[in-house]
């Protein structure tokens, strides 16, 4: 200022200098008088310094739901959790998965020690309950989830057995007492297993059809519920056995059904259904994230059961596929067909004749109270690399009623998907937003144009994985491709690396030893958590986003604030008013 108070530089000359300074300096500099502080808060400046500082594309415009660039720079800068406050060591094997209860006031881990731990999530995060399954014959845990009213919490884990063996079990534990309410078998074991209502949850089971056919049956099981009193129906067939329900005192259940085949799908080329989760329609319409109205759409994908395959010629299908079938065989034996094919390739093509016009095609529903079953599966080779969608129906979400054969013709033997996803690479994470319309899904990339020539040889994988977006609603594929995180294991010692995604942030773990978190709207990385070995899993506070949890081979749990967070708990209590000090000494 000159000596009658006017200022030395006009506004235009002190916004090009600041336009030249970073961030932390533009704010240091409006400090030194009002006109410097004016300029500091221009929104053209910090419009700038945004773009320039995060390195986001400028055709991407501003979030719908911010107010300021000022304060969407800061929101960034001051509320990712990237903090470390607290460092677990209760673990002492490998942390496999977190979980946090809806209400955000506890969370589980799971470990290669065989225990399932429950924290209380406080300020200062404090070990509540420890359940040992390794009485259970359990080799490891690996999966948790809480239901919707916090009141039970389902464990999955892996058997003691071969280095082969895929089998597993679901266990569900009172949060009133922490008593095992049951155990459910579960086949393979990396389906994990997921709640459907309060009180029902979904296990898998497999059944092999030939070398690289099989059938993979879902299952609707009750929490409560302690054995099923299984129809001669059921036993006549094994392929269609429920899983096995075991309860410490045995008791059983003479009027209530304890499972309900959901599903019973068929797979080719050694693929296997794996990661079930359940993706809520009716909460697709809540707030949650805007997308750009401006972006190109992405693949569509719709590709259900209900094909034109289905539907070609005259006459009952199975009468076709039988009539197909045996052109099919009386060609190969005379000479006729391909001789070239593979015994692996001749499995595939007989199991693809013989389901078709065996399999019920998918049932459709406008029904707001509906649910999507998001799974993995394949069709080339055993590596994930489908998403298989299937609606289930309101009157499906009960484990009331027959139990087998329920709304199936006689010929229908296996059920059709609604949608497949094709990915074109190994997955090894999903989840879903907090509004359950966009799935988020960590790949590994095959090479371009690869061709699957041998299911028990799939294409070498990346070691970018690459976090897609999918839209359940439209079945499209949106945003581009977020990266940063790596992982280095081949195809056959791929394991899930699980994420997470809160209303503004995606969070996953990698095996380069960091955690991730990006922002969903900007698409851009912005924080890398340090671990001493691969992180597992992530999971944010589902009641407060700045608050993060991560999980890893180094056998600890990390949680991490914001800066904001941080600096609040930090901040010294104010001085009580020497009248009430005074008032509070004479009370004594």
């Amino acid at each position: 200022m000159d000596e009658g108070g006017a200022p030395l530089l006009p506004d235009s000359l002190v916004y090009q200098i600041f336009l030249s300074l970073g961030p932390a300096d533009v704010l240091a500099a409006g400090l030194v008088c009002r006109q410097w502080h004016a300029v500091s808060r221009d929104e053209f400046l910090w419009r700038e310094q945004f773009y320039r500082y995060y390195q986001v594309a400028r055709d991407v415009p501003r979030h719908p739901a911010a107010t300021s660039w000022y304060e969407e720079f800061r929101r960034l800068y001051d509320t990712v959790p990237c903090v470390e406050v607290q460092t677990l060591k209760e673990h002492t094997d490998q942390v496999l998965h977190l979980s946090f209860s809806h209400s955000g006031y506890q969370f589980a881990s799971c470990s290669k020690d065989c225990t399932v731990k429950i924290w209380n999530n406080d300020l200062t995060v404090s070990l509540l309950h420890s359940a040992d399954m390794r009485p259970y014959n359990w080799s490891y845990t690996q999966f948790s989830q809480f239901n919707q009213d916090d009141s039970l919490l389902l464990a999955s884990g892996v058997f003691l057995g071969p280095h082969n063996s895929s089998s597993g079990e679901i266990a569900v534990i009172s949060l009133d007492n922490f008593a095992l309410l049951s155990r459910v078998r579960n086949k393979p074991y990396d389906v994990f297993g997921c709640w459907l209502t309060e009180t029902s949850l979904i296990s898998g089971n497999l059944h092999r059809i030939g070398d690289i056919t099989s059938c993979s049956v879902l299952w609707l099981n009750n929490a409560f519920q302690v054995r099923a009193r299984v129809p001669p129906a059921a036993v006549a067939s094994s392929a269609c056995c429920p899983p096995a329900v075991s309860h410490p005192q045995d008791v059983e259940s003479e009027n209530v059904n304890v499972v309900k085949r959901l599903f019973k799908i068929q797979n080719l080329n050694a693929s296997t259904i794996r990661t079930v989760m359940v993706a809520d329609c009716s909460r697709f319409d809540s707030p949650d994230l805007l997308l750009d109205d401006g972006a190109t759409p992405g693949r569509v994908f719709d590709l259900g059961g209900d094909s034109e395959d289905e539907a070609v010629g005259p006459g009952p299908a199975p009468a076709r596929t039988k009539e197909g079938l045996r052109r099919f065989l009386d060609g190969l034996l005379d000479g006729r067909a391909q001789p070239q094919l593979s015994e692996h390739a001749l499995e595939t093509q007989v199991a693809e004749l013989l389901a078709q016009g065996r399999t019920k095609p998918p049932e459709h529903s406008t029904a707001a109270a509906r649910k999507l079953l998001v799974f993995t599966t394949g069709c080339l080779t055993y590596s994930p690399h489908q998403i298989g969608i299937k609606q289930i129906l309101p009157h499906q979400m009960t484990t009331a009623g027959p139990v087998l054969g329920e709304g199936r013709g006689s010929d229908a033997f296996f059920d059709a998907l609604d949608h497949v996803i094709d990915v074109h690479g190994h997955i090894i994470g999903m989840g879903l937003s907090p509004d359950n319309r966009y799935l988020y899904v960590n790949s590994r990339a095959w090479p371009s144009g690869s061709v699957v020539a041998d299911p028990m040889q799939p294409p070498p994988i990346a070691e970018e994985i690459d976090l897609l977006v999918f839209d359940l609603k439209t079945m499209r594929e949106v945003k581009r491709a977020l990266r940063a995180h790596r992982a280095y294991t081949p195809n056959d010692q791929c394991f899930f690396i699980f994420l997470d995604v809160s209303r503004d942030f995606v969070a996953s773990g990698a095996e380069d030893r960091h955690g991730y978190i990006w922002d969903r709207h900007y698409n851009i990385c912005l924080a890398k958590l340090r671990h001493q070995d691969v992180v597992n899993s992530v999971v944010f506070s589902p009641q407060e986003q700045e608050l993060l949890l991560t999980a890893s081979d180094d056998a600890t749990i990390k949680a991490w604030r914001s800066p904001r967070t941080v600096r609040i708990h930090q901040a010294p209590r104010p001085r009580p008013h020497p009248f009430f000090s005074w008032f509070a000494s004479q009370r004594r």
